[in-house]
């Protein structure tokens, strides 16, 4: 059953970077911990990161080991996939009022939906960033990934609970 398209907000370029920063630093706040607790002061050229901190995070290489590609990695496309599933947003969409919901039937995604958006990031990430600016410009606020997983990211209703 289609849903009335007109009675949605959609969440835009500006919020969902906002949301996307505060995803990330919260990830930063508990992956460079777990990594500094793997690997010491070894794993990270800070002086290299202070001095030139996009040039060193464009050419970061995780260390030698599967553990580090999977505390990395994995643990962070768990994590995304899992606020999805369960909650419709990560902690980034919670604070800016979004979630991620079905293109046509404005519910929970299931997880092929959930696992093909966090997939379709990195189809944004090779096109240099055009799958996700594509989200200003675009009707319904879609950007790639949602597209490819069939999925939207709405205002989340106010609850009216007293």
């Amino acid at each position: 059953m289609e849903l009335d398209q007109t009675a949605v907000s959609y969440v835009g370029f500006w919020l969902r970077l906002i949301a996307q920063i505060v995803d990330t630093v919260l990830g930063l706040l508990i992956i460079v911990p777990l990594l500094y607790g793997l690997y010491g002061t070894g794993f990270m050229d800070f002086g290299k990161l202070m001095s030139s901190p996009l040039e060193y995070l464009l050419s970061y290489q995780p260390q030698t080991g599967t553990l580090d590609y999977v505390i990395s990695y994995g643990l962070p496309a768990v994590a995304i996939v899992i606020f999805w599933l369960t909650s419709q947003a990560t902690p980034g969409k919670m604070l800016v009022s979004a979630r991620v919901v079905d293109v046509v039937t404005h519910g929970k995604i299931g997880a092929g939906q959930a696992i093909g958006r966090y997939l379709g990031y990195y189809v944004c990430f090779l096109s240099l960033g055009l799958g996700f600016l594509w989200i200003a410009i675009d009707a319904r606020k879609q950007g790639w990934h949602d597209k490819l997983a069939g999925t939207l990211v709405i205002k989340a209703p106010k609850d009216n609970r007293s």
